[in-house]
């Protein structure tokens, strides 16, 4: 056990060994209130315990309690996603004028050939560990040619608690022109990971627009109002399933799973989103990014096995991945993932809990 002088209690313990016979930690951050359990395999979130209401430690992100079953069957549970979130059109962009190939998941559906940057991503990588005082810095190296990705890209994440707040900065430089765009993957029930679907939640998300999608789920480059639409979420909406099932949108993605358009000034924290249980948890999101992922969970296998034996369900959880816009490689209207040599890739995101 290590205390830091923040407040902030770090102990490490073996979590057991990869496919690819690396040694994977399983790493208990503890302060007076929250308390997370982070892996160096995938910089996985595999707990997050914050306060209720009443002062009760509650979990509120979904996950598995073995490395095998993230290895096997893991929707990404609160993995660190690269070196691109999200899809890519046709598992290809062109960059200077050569068409770079990605890496493709054998047999899937078009629209996941290439998602959250190819089948060996980064959520399966066993990143380097550094203690900080109030947290913990993670980095990996990725080859040039990685998932068909240009350029030796040198990564860094580092999950940090303050106060209140479970913070992620990403950073990244590379030695060639390359695409990057980081994201954590949380599946968040502010009921408890453990205790049925998300619904009677309230979600706000402070967005004007949202980026229509394809039949390959791939943004048409249209930024749309929501106004008048089950996307408008200024207000707040509470969640309940099916939702609108006649809209054509949601008739192509069985649900929300879309992204935002965030406004603010580029590259300062704005509030992006606030979530809010039944209960009265609530978790605020603030990100520098220009876009925020809201995916429902629609898509979770019935009877997949969590935590403790937790049964989950579709919309068990919700991700709000804040992050670049899909497919922004082959859409030079959407703000760029574009890195060079000699530049930083930086991004951060807070999630406050009250």
């Amino acid at each position: 056990m290590q205390m830091s002088t923040s407040g902030v209690e770090i102990s490490t313990g073996n979590w057991g060994t990869t496919r690819r016979g690396e040694t994977a930690h399983l790493i208990k951050l503890v302060s007076p209130h929250l308390i997370a359990h982070v892996s160096d395999y995938g910089c996985i979130v595999q707990s997050l315990l914050v306060r209720d209401p009443s002062g009760n430690w509650l979990d509120v992100a979904l996950g598995f309690d073995t490395l095998a079953e993230y290895e096997a069957s893991s929707p990404y549970f609160g993995a660190t996603v690269g070196r691109v979130a999200n899809r890519i059109a046709g598992a290809k962009f062109e960059l200077d004028g050569v068409t770079h190939r990605l890496a493709e998941t054998p047999d899937a559906v078009p629209s996941m050939r290439h998602l959250h940057g190819g089948p060996d991503g980064f959520d399966k990588r066993v990143w380097n560990t550094k203690i900080l005082p109030r947290g913990l810095e993670f980095t990996l190296v990725s080859p040039d040619g990685d998932q068909g990705y240009p350029g030796e890209l040198t990564a860094t994440c580092r999950i940090l608690i303050e106060d209140t707040t479970l913070r992620f900065e990403f950073e990244a430089e590379t030695s060639a022109p390359t695409h990057v765009n980081l994201c954590h993957h949380g599946y968040f029930n502010l009921a408890g990971h453990g205790v049925g679907t998300t619904a009677g939640h309230e979600l706000i998300l402070h967005a004007e627009r949202f980026l229509p999608v394809d039949a390959a789920l791939i943004p048409t480059g249209d930024l749309a109002p929501v106004e008048g639409t089950c996307f408008d979420f200024r207000q707040g909406r509470t969640l309940s399933w099916p939702i609108e099932p006649n809209h054509g949108q949601l008739q192509l993605t069985r649900g929300h799973d879309h992204t935002w358009v965030l406004g603010g000034e580029p590259g300062a924290l704005h509030h992006a989103a606030t979530l809010t249980s039944p209960e009265g948890t609530a978790m605020q999101v603030h990100t520098t990014e220009p876009g925020i992922q809201y995916y429902d969970g629609n898509s979770l296998m019935p009877g997949l096995v969590g935590k403790g034996g937790a049964i989950y369900q579709p919309h068990q959880g919700i991700c709000l991945e804040t992050q670049h816009f899909p497919d922004s490689p082959n859409q030079p209207d959407f703000p760029s993932t574009r890195l060079n040599p000699g530049e930083r890739y930086s991004s951060i995101t807070e999630y406050r809990f009250s």
